[in-house]
Formats: structure tokens, sequence, C-alpha cells
């Protein structure tokens, strides 16, 4: 596989915390490759070290094979969770700034940024103050000043946040889009729709380590037995408990028509799941049970608490 960014034995410490703990992965070109975990796992630091923000304690970082050096993050976007427009700046002047800052020349860069605002519908604020703009529009600028240089690697951090349906949805087409035109695209988010949706790849990092990485179908058809999804009349508190140290819930139950409730389950040993069917049957009214593909955020809540 062709691989544009290899992460090789990656470490990183601070002063009595372990940030990450010799992760490796590669990133295949021309992938939407999701990078997944819970707070403070560790992928802030993991996307600070890919763009030379901070260096690795030990182990390296390669684009096209060959090591990052400064002179890379010219061929690299990246959109933080953390938005960092200057307020009083005007927008165009800010986007300018960008571009600026990554090598373009003012006609080219002010050509290329005029197109993308037209394309996001922000072109009447090219000459407002930054401080006058909602948070989607903010948002819209800094996604265009991560991509207007049409690096060949883009990294976005929780790049929904803040946008209505309608224009998340929009911004999810646009990278789509710049992954057809021959972009890698990292995709970090707690979002686990958007990552199915989107994503060919992921990692998933845990407690500073990478506890799981490969395509998202083939992570899907590995983890994919024995997951259910249970009708039922009980409350989370009995079903937990009626089905306690043989199956793991996936989330609370959810209310439906009826009076029923929903809740997904996984139960590791197939010779279990008659047992279930009768402790559920006795304890909850049970409606139904029916086997199911796990999502990712299935395997991502069994992957974080040791149960894939």
């Amino acid at each position: 596989m062709d691989n544009i960014l290899i992460v090789d034995h990656v470490s990183k410490s601070y002063t009595g915390h372990k940030a990450l703990d010799d992760v490796s992965f590669g990133v295949p070109r021309g992938s939407i490759y999701g990078l997944l975990g819970p707070n403070g796992a560790g992928k802030t630091t993991l996307i600070r070290v890919i763009t030379r923000i901070t260096l690795a304690d030990a182990g390296r970082v390669l684009l096209d094979g060959k090591e990052l050096t400064a002179d890379d993050v010219f061929h690299i976007g990246y959109m933080p969770e953390e938005r960092g427009l200057y307020k009083k700046m005007r927008v165009g002047e800010q986007a300018m700034f960008f571009a600026r800052l990554k090598g373009m020349s003012r006609r080219d860069a002010e050509t290329r940024l005029r197109e993308w605002f037209e394309r996001l519908e922000i072109a009447d604020w090219w000459g407002k103050r930054v401080e006058d703009l909602s948070k989607g529009m903010a948002q819209k600028v800094q996604f265009i000043s991560t991509v207007v240089h049409e690096p060949k690697l883009l990294i976005f951090d929780e790049p929904f946040s803040g946008f209505d349906p309608i224009n998340a949805d929009r911004l999810k087409q646009e990278i789509l889009g710049l992954r057809d035109r021959g972009a890698t695209v990292i995709f970090s988010t707690h979002n686990m729709a958007s990552v199915e949706e989107i994503c060919d790849h992921i990692t998933l990092i845990n407690k500073s380590r990478n506890i799981l990485s490969g395509s998202v179908d083939e992570i899907r058809r590995e983890a994919g037995g024995n997951t259910f999804v249970v009708l039922h009349r009980a409350d989370d508190e009995l079903f937990n408990a009626t089905i306690a140290g043989i199956a793991t819930s996936l989330g609370n139950s959810k209310g439906i028509v009826g009076g029923y409730r929903e809740t997904k389950i996984h139960i590791p040993n197939d010779e279990d799941v008659r047992v279930i069917i009768e402790r559920l049957n006795n304890q909850c009214e049970l409606r139904s049970i029916s086997e199911v593909m796990p999502s990712i955020n299935d395997i991502f809540i069994r992957a974080v608490n040791g149960a894939l």
C-alpha cells in the first residue's frame, strides 16, 4: 500500500505525563483517514508532531518516504480545533495573510481565495471584520485558509463543530471533493457518524497508544460478531444488571413507540446468547433480539473499554 504519511514509533512526554507511547501507523495516499480517541488520548499531540508544532521525543514521521522537515509544512494544511483568526482584521485580509504564509503569490492567493469565498457563499464578507463573523462563518474562513494552497496532506481537527446540519454536510462534500482531486485527509473527530460516512481508514488512540488501525470495512467485518439489538421494557439499571458478567451494553437504551426500549449489546461468547435471551425474557419483558453489524461507535466503545 502506498502511504503518503508514516508515523513510526512516535513517543512524546511532558512533565509527569506521557502523551504518546510508541505510536505507529501509515496513512494511504488519496484516502480520508480517521484519527479517533477519547479526550486526552493523545490525538492533538500527535497532530502537533505531524505538523512540526512540537517535536517527538522518539520515533519519526515520514512524508512521501522522507523524514519531515520545516519546509514540508508548505505541503500540509492544518485546521485546529481551537480556531485562530485575528478579530480586528478584515476577512479577506486575514485569508490573504494565511495564504501568503503558505508561500503563495499575492495574485494566486487572491484568485483562489475569491473562488473559494464564492463557492462557500461568503463573498460578501470579504471586506468585513472577522469579529463580525458568526462561528459558522469563521469556520468557513478557517477552512478556506487551510485548503487554499492545495496541499497534498490536509488535517482537520473537529471540522464540523459550530456548523448547522446543512453547512456541515456542505463541508463534508467539499472534503470528499478534495480527496477526489488527489489530496489525502486526516480527520480527527468525536462524531462517529461522520467517520462512517467519509473515512476509508481509521486509527484509534487510547491512553497514548494506538490500539486499533485498519480500513473501516475490514474493522467492521472483524468486529462484527455477536452484536445485537434488544427490544425490551426494562430501565437501564435493571437491564444492565440482567446482562452483567455475560454481555456488555453499548449505550443507554432508546425509547421507542409502544413503550419498548432499544439497547445494543455485545455478547463475546456464542454459547452465552441463549443464556442472555433466557435472562432477558425472565427479567426485562423481552420483545425481540436481532444480530446487527457493529457501527464504528460500537467498536470505539468496545475498544476503549478493552472488550474488543
